[in-house]
């Protein structure tokens, strides 16, 4: 019952509600979108705040620990590891092309930074707590998904990566200087040379129109995922079901790896969210360098449209109940 309680008011929250707003605004109006510019600064402030709050979480809970580099070389290890699986899925039962399927393989080992500040907020509103080291995964786990995925799109054939050699300079630099990257770890590593009494100094602005901007910027995310809910009617069941069960499947071996290493509750729900996450930022970025034959038409909607509405909407309360269930 309190599983169903959470749901709703997951499903009731301000953010989601907006969500909800700017898929049917952008349905009704083609055209409708904020600014650029507003767009990036809401997005570049969220990042901002969540890696502030990070460093002074890890500060005051001095979690400097074998555990935190135990959390890290999980993680980096499932970003590596799911691509594989997610391939072979695909392979399994859809017709993609194989380079299509490393590209969209390689987003589920990735991860949703957006998926990540909602699931914080979820927390926060629950009053439940994490500890700070997440936020040096999450940067992480941008990286090792995109290898795993070249890799296996270059063992495939010669014929679907074209110019992967010519283009790996460009592909590393991309890739190690993403912009959600350098944010994040930045506003992280100012948090915890601060301390609490540098949070005191800006805590009007990282805190309080925290909520207000969040929900904007789902709003945003709504009308995002408007537009490429047309390109799903190219996609058939096969495909709308891999956006689905490869993020439980991801979410059952977060879970699994938090009860082992004896996570808390609230920092083995964001690892879990990490795990259950697919990019549609850092990942679609280096897949249209270095795989242009995978179809963009596919790996795009399939992170944006299906999986992330999902992890956002349901997944969320359900990987809670999970780790309530299962940690500490």
């Amino acid at each position: 019952m309190e599983g169903f309680i959470l749901f709703f008011q997951n499903l009731l929250s301000p953010g989601i509600i907006c969500f909800f707003i700017g898929i049917f605004s952008g349905i009704i109006k083609k055209k409708l979108s904020l600014p650029k510019i507003i767009s990036r600064y809401l997005a570049f402030y969220l990042i901002i705040a969540i890696g502030f709050k990070g460093g002074i979480a890890l500060y005051e809970h001095n979690n400097v620990s074998i555990i935190m580099l135990q959390v890290i070389l999980a993680g980096l290890s499932i970003g590596l590891l799911q691509p594989f699986i997610g391939y072979f899925l695909l392979n399994l039962t859809t017709t993609l092309d194989k380079a299509t399927s490393a590209a969209v393989a390689a987003h589920y080992g990735s991860i949703s930074m957006v998926t990540f500040i909602a699931s914080i907020n979820f927390l926060s509103a629950n009053n439940v707590g994490y500890d700070g080291y997440i936020m040096i995964v999450v940067a992480l786990m941008e990286v090792p998904a995109i290898f795993s995925g070249l890799f296996l799109a270059k063992h495939a054939g010669a014929k679907s990566v074209p110019n992967l050699e010519k283009s790996t300079p460009k592909l590393i630099k991309k890739i190690f200087t993403n912009g959600t990257v350098v944010l994040l770890f930045g506003a992280f590593c100012i948090g915890y040379l601060n301390e609490k009494a540098g949070f005191t100094k800006i805590e009007n602005i990282v805190v309080e129109p925290f909520q207000a901007l969040l929900a904007l910027f789902l709003f945003d995310m709504g009308l995002t995922v408007s537009r490429e809910i047309d390109h799903l009617k190219a996609f058939n069941l096969r495909l709308v079901l891999f956006g689905i069960y490869m993020p439980i499947i991801g979410a059952i071996i977060g879970i699994t790896t938090a009860y082992f290493l004896d996570l808390s509750v609230g920092t083995g729900m964001l690892f879990v969210i990490l795990c259950a996450s697919a990019s549609y930022i850092a990942v679609p970025a280096a897949m249209r360098i270095a795989l242009p034959t995978a179809k963009a038409g596919i790996y795009v909607p399939m992170s944006l449209a299906i999986t992330f509405p999902f992890n956002i909407i349901i997944g969320i309360p359900i990987y809670y109940e999970l780790a309530k269930l299962l940690l500490k």
